[in-house]
C-alpha cells in the first residue's frame, strides 16, 4: 500500500525538477543493492536532501525509508505524505521507538535512509557523525551505503530562502561501494570509516560540480575552505552555543 503514494510523490517530484531543468548528475547507483536491507548514508545541506538522495536507488528498482524529525510528520502537508511513503519518524526524547522501527524494516529488507549529522551543516562541510547508523547496520546484518551530495543548498538550505526558479542548478551525487558493518568491532570505528568515506564522496562531488559562483554575491553556497563565503565550522559551533570555539 505504500507504494500507492510513493510512486507518485516520486513523479511528482521528477516533474518539479524538469520544470526547474536541474541538471543532476549521479553515479554509483549500481552499489545499491538490489535486495536486501542496506543503511543509506548521506552528508545534509538541504531541506530536499532525502528526495534526491531517494532518487539514486531507482535505477535498481529500489526505495528508501528515510528516518526524519517527527516534527515533518506533523505538518498539514508533508505530514501525511511521510507516513503515506512509511517513513520513520524521530522524537529526539524518546528515540529507542525509531530505533526498533528501522530495525524491523531492515531485517525484512528494506532500505533505510540516515542523515547522521543529524541536522543540516551551515558550513556545508561533514559535521561529526552520530552512530546510529552504524549500529543499526550492525545489528540488522546489513551493509552501509555511503552517498554525497552537493548543489542542493542551492535550492533550499537553512538560513535562505527557497530558490525554485527555473535556473538550470546542478545537483551531483555521488554513491559509494557498501561498507561491511561487522558486529565485532566497535560502533564508533565504523563510524569514523563511514565519515570518511562520505568525505571522499563529498569532494568527488564538488570536483565534479560544473559550474562556479556568478560574482562575489553568489559565494555564499561555496564552504570557506573551497574560497567561498558560507561560515566555517567553528563560526556555526559558536553561533549555536554563544561561545567562541577556542573556549570550548
Amino acid at each position: 500500500m505504500a507504494e500507492l503514494v510513493y510512486r507518485p510523490v516520486i513523479g511528482a517530484a521528477r516533474t518539479m525538477f524538469k520544470a526547474l531543468d536541474l541538471k543532476i548528475d549521479t553515479q554509483g547507483s549500481e552499489n545499491i543493492p538490489r535486495t536486501g536491507g542496506a543503511v543509506l548514508v548521506s552528508n545534509h545541506i538541504s531541506y530536499l536532501d532525502f528526495i534526491f538522495a531517494g532518487l539514486t536507488v531507482l535505477p535498481q528498482k529500489r526505495l528508501v525509508r528515510f528516518m526524519a524529525k517527527d516534527s515533518v510528520f506533523k505538518h498539514r502537508i508533508s505530514g501525511p505524505l511521510m507516513r503515506g511513503m512509511k517513513h520513520i519518524p524521530v522524537d529526539r526524547k524518546q528515540g529507542e521507538t525509531a530505533y526498533a522501527h528501522a530495525l524491523d524494516s531492515l531485517r525484512s529488507g528494506e532500505i533505510i535512509g540516515v542523515f547522521p549529522e543529524a541536522t543540516i551543516s551551515p558550513s556545508f562541510t561533514l559535521k561529526s557523525f552520530k552512530s546510529g547508523a552504524a549500529r543499526m547496520a550492525q545489528e540488522a546484518g546489513v551493509p552501509l551505503i555511503p552517498m554525497a551530495l552537493w548543489g542542493t543548498q542551492r535550492l533550499w538550505t537553512k538560513g535562505r530562502p527557497r530558490n525554485f526558479r527555473r535556473q538550470h542548478i546542478p545537483v551531483t551525487m555521488r554513491v559509494g561501494e557498501p561498507m561491511e558493518a561487522p558486529a565485532d568491532q566497535y560502533a564508533g570505528a565504523i563510524t569514523r570509516r563511514l565519515r570518511d568515506r562520505v568525505q571522499e564522496l563529498l569532494e568527488a562531488a564538488q570536483r565534479a560540480y560544473p559550474v562556479r559562483p556568478k560574482d562575489a554575491n553568489d559565494t555564499w553556497w561555496v564552504p570557506a575552505h573551497l574560497g567561498g563565503t558560507a561560515p566555517t565550522a567553528a563560526q556555526v559551533r559558536e553561533a549555536e552555543t554563544g561561545r567562541p570555539a577556542a573556549a570550548g
